[in-house]
C-alpha cells in the first residue's frame, strides 16, 4: 500500500483512477467495436490505427488497475463496475467512418480532462506516482486526440 499520502486523499485518488480505469475500458470497447465494424474507402488505415489504439490502451488499463492497488484499494473489473463508474459513453449503433473517428476524438478528450484534473490533485497530496501515470495517459489521450483530428481534415 502506498504510505506516502494520507487515507482521506488516498481515497479521492483511488476512486479518480477507478473512473480513469472504467472509462479507458469504455474507450478500448468502442475502439475495438470501430475497428471490427469500419467500412468505407479508408477501411485498412482505419482498421489498422483502430487496432494499434486498442492494444495500447489494453496495456494501459492494467497499468491504471495496478496502480488502484498500490493504493490500497479493490480495482473495479465488471462490465457493471465499469458501466457505473465511466465517463466515456459507449456506442452502440451503427456509424460511418467519420463519425467513428469524432466520438474517438471526443472519448480521448473526455478521459484527458479528466486525468489532467486527477493529476494536479495527486501532485497537490504528494501523490508523485499517481500523478505520473495519469500524465503518461494524459499525453497518449492528447496525441491520440491530435491524430484523429488530422484524420478527419
Amino acid at each position: 500500500m502506498d504510505t506516502t499520502v494520507n487515507n482521506s486523499r488516498r481515497d479521492k485518488i483511488a476512486k479518480g483512477m477507478s473512473t480513469i480505469l472504467a472509462s479507458t475500458y469504455a474507450l478500448y470497447l468502442n475502439t475495438q467495436n470501430f475497428h471490427w465494424n469500419v467500412t468505407g474507402p479508408k477501411f485498412h488505415q482505419l482498421h489498422k490505427m483502430f487496432e494499434e489504439q486498442y492494444e495500447e490502451l489494453a496495456s494501459a488499463i492494467d497499468e491504471i488497475a495496478e496502480r488502484v492497488r498500490v493504493l490500497g484499494f479493490k480495482a473495479p473489473g465488471s462490465f457493471d463496475e465499469f458501466s457505473k463508474l465511466s465517463l466515456v459513453p459507449q456506442n452502440k449503433v451503427e456509424l460511418l467512418a467519420h463519425v467513428m473517428i469524432s466520438k474517438l476524438n471526443d472519448d480521448h478528450l473526455i478521459i484527458a480532462r479528466n486525468a489532467n484534473e486527477l493529476a494536479s490533485f495527486c501532485s497537490e497530496s504528494g501523490d508523485e506516482g499517481s500523478a505520473d501515470l495519469l500524465i503518461s495517459r494524459l499525453r497518449y489521450h492528447e496525441k491520440t486526440s491530435w491524430m484523429l483530428n488530422s484524420f478527419l481534415q
